[in-house]
């Protein structure tokens, strides 16, 4: 593990909201998943944040930051964006969307802005773990932190 510089969105992120103390870490074998990310970083799967974007049946995104041991219960993400039915973004929607490749999107720094949604669970955290803008790099940083950057208030039930 080496401490490296985020992508330069991600950078932008962390200096407009005063996280300059936040350090992104570089893993050699990678955390592209939520289970890679846990066993590098060496903590429980449920300390990852594992950012999922959907397309609604309108192609808008829907970024679903999701506790890393459980999954995204798709009824109920569609009930809470006003019953719009939701699919997962393929690697070009997800690119396209935020900036970066399927296994390294934050949670926020994409190119443009992304409706959001937190699972609760991962809310009650004391620290969060997310990847950083590549399939090798993450950061962490408290619900309180996550909630102000994206403009989060309140966590909601998503996992099946």
């Amino acid at each position: 593990m080496k401490q490296v510089a985020p992508p330069s969105c991600l950078k932008n992120a962390f200096d407009k909201h005063g996280l300059d103390h936040i350090k992104v870490l570089e893993f050699p074998d990678g955390t592209r998943s939520a289970a890679d990310a846990a066993s590098a970083i060496g903590c429980d799967i449920s300390d990852i944040g594992k950012s999922l974007v959907f397309m609604t049946e309108r192609h808008k995104p829907i970024l679903i930051i999701m506790n890393g041991a459980d999954q995204v219960d798709e009824k109920r993400v569609a009930g809470l964006i006003g019953g719009l039915s939701i699919r997962k973004a393929t690697a070009d929607d997800v690119r396209t969307s935020t900036g970066y490749a399927i296994g390294g999107v934050p949670p926020f720094g994409h190119v443009g802005p992304v409706e959001t949604l937190i699972d609760e669970k991962l809310l009650s955290k004391k620290t969060i773990w997310l990847a950083a803008g590549t399939p090798k790099t993450v950061f962490a940083m408290t619900p309180d932190e996550l909630r102000r950057v994206t403009g989060v208030e309140t966590g909601v039930s998503i996992s099946a």
